[in-house]
C-alpha cells in the first residue's frame, strides 16, 4: 500500500514512533547549542553604547553594550566570565538580527 511507504522512525522522549516524515522535517538542521563566547544581535537595532574594550576581562552578568531596538534600550550582558577578544561594531552602527557584536575568549 502506498500509504505505508516512506515511513520513518521518530523518537520523542525515548518513545519511538513509526510515522510518515515530511521532506521539510527530513531536511531540517539538527539543534546546535549557541556558542556563549559569541554575542549576537537578537533583534535589529542601533548600537547606542559599548561599555567594554578589547582585552578587557568581564564577569558573568556584566553589561557589555546597549542596543536600541523597537524604541527600547536593551542592555546586553555577558553570559560567561572571560576576556573581550574582538568587538565587531561601533557606537551608532545599525545591526540586523544575528549580527556578530562581540567575541569573547
Amino acid at each position: 500500500m502506498k500509504e505505508f511507504e516512506n515511513l520513518g522512525m521518530l523518537n520523542i522522549n525515548s518513545i519511538v514512533y513509526k510515522t510518515r516524515l515530511s521532506a521539510k522535517f527530513m531536511n531540517k538542521k539538527p539543534y546546535k547549542k549557541a556558542d556563549q563566547r559569541m554575542i549576537l544581535s537578537f533583534i535589529p537595532g542601533t548600537v547606542l553604547d559599548i561599555m567594554v574594550r578589547e582585552g578587557q576581562k568581564v564577569s558573568k552578568g556584566e553589561d557589555l553594550m546597549i542596543l536600541d531596538a523597537m524604541k527600547m534600550q536593551n542592555k546586553l550582558k555577558s553570559t560567561i566570565d572571560g576576556t573581550i577578544k574582538k568587538i565587531f561594531v561601533s557606537k551608532g552602527n545599525r545591526v540586523a538580527k544575528g549580527t556578530k557584536l562581540i567575541e569573547m575568549k
